[in-house]
């Protein structure tokens, strides 16, 4: 079967096709919004193993021969999938959209984010990322017009308010230049996602990716030659895990179903889904890392859970 992509031909993703037979129709909407809510899950598992395998890579690249190798990885695997369905070329006007998409989620988060876990551990990193999800609903508000309810603001808010006491009792009330760092991180992100997640209606979600990656390439194969040059590397079994990790489940496979599932269910939605992300990530610190779990997370765990129950019932 021949790939089509949107970028050229928007109407045949874009649009949906008239009702013709007993899977489209009322009957459908729900069985769609289960399959986007379980595509942005599978996205969020995704991501939150991404803080533990960047701390592996750690182990034996430099940080920024570290991000520059796996944005050179996942566009290699990106492009590959591209030339191998023969995917035309994205129209022009998805190219500004596809420049956010790559600023924001393959260069501008993977840096700021790796350059904080040098001296910050990842339970930290994780539960300071887990603004995301506000950041994210918020920018989509002013980007694309969305107007959730409510409801779904109150318990946005709530989950963030959680995820804000549990980052500042973990870090003693200070503000170190990881957490600056980190914050830059969740701008940008959100940035990337609510553009990504804009196209996703448009086009392929994968292809989003996809393009966002290779356009990057110019920039990162360079990068990865000069910080190579600079940075000792070390290829022991974590590091060579922990990079194959980062470029092919975080960056490629886990935005690929993430940017699907926001296209089904909405960016606000798929974004709340995210305040489990760093519960899972304490977990895969505790397990693949031996970092110690405190008391308040488990506290955290059940406000946040609670937090996302009320925004995926709550009417947009």
């Amino acid at each position: 079967m021949r790939a089509q992509s949107s970028a050229t031909k928007p109407t045949a993703i874009a649009v949906d096709a008239p009702p013709t037979g007993p899977s489209t129709g009322p009957a459908a909407v729900p069985a769609r919004a289960t399959a986007g809510t379980l595509q942005a899950a599978l996205g969020v598992i995704a991501f939150s193993l991404t803080f533990p395998a960047t701390a592996w890579g750690l182990e034996g690249f430099g940080p920024w021969s570290l991000v520059a190798v796996r944005s050179v990885l996942a566009a290699l695997i990106a492009g590959g999938c591209l030339l191998a369905l023969r995917v035309p070329l994205p129209a022009r006007e998805h190219l500004p959209g596809l420049a956010v998409v790559a600023a924001g989620v393959v260069i501008g988060f993977p840096m700021l984010t790796t350059l904080a876990l040098q001296t910050s551990t990842t339970a930290h990193a994780a539960v300071v990322v887990g603004l995301l999800p506000l950041t994210t609903a918020a920018l989509s508000a002013l980007r694309v017009g969305s107007r959730p309810s409510r409801t779904f603001w109150t318990a946005a808010l709530a989950g963030a308010a959680a995820v804000g006491v549990f980052t500042v009792q973990q870090s003693g009330g200070g503000l170190s230049t990881a957490d600056l760092y980190l914050f830059g991180a969740l701008l940008v992100c959100a940035a990337g996602y609510t553009e990504g997640g804009r196209l996703a209606r448009v086009m392929p979600g994968w292809q989003v990716v996809g393009w966002a990656l290779v356009l990057c390439l110019p920039l990162s194969v360079p990068a990865t030659a000069i910080a190579l040059s600079y940075e000792p590397v070390t290829l022991t079994a974590h590091a060579v895990a922990g990079v194959l990790w980062v470029a092919a489940g975080s960056q490629f496979l886990g935005l690929v179903v993430w940017y699907r599932g926001m296209a089904a269910i909405g960016i606000p939605k798929a974004s709340q889904l995210q305040l489990a992300q760093p519960l899972l990530t304490l977990v895969w610190s505790v397990l693949l890392l031996g970092e110690h779990l405190t008391v308040a997370a488990p506290l955290t765990a059940a406000a946040v859970l609670v937090c996302i129950a009320v925004t995926q019932r709550a009417r947009g």
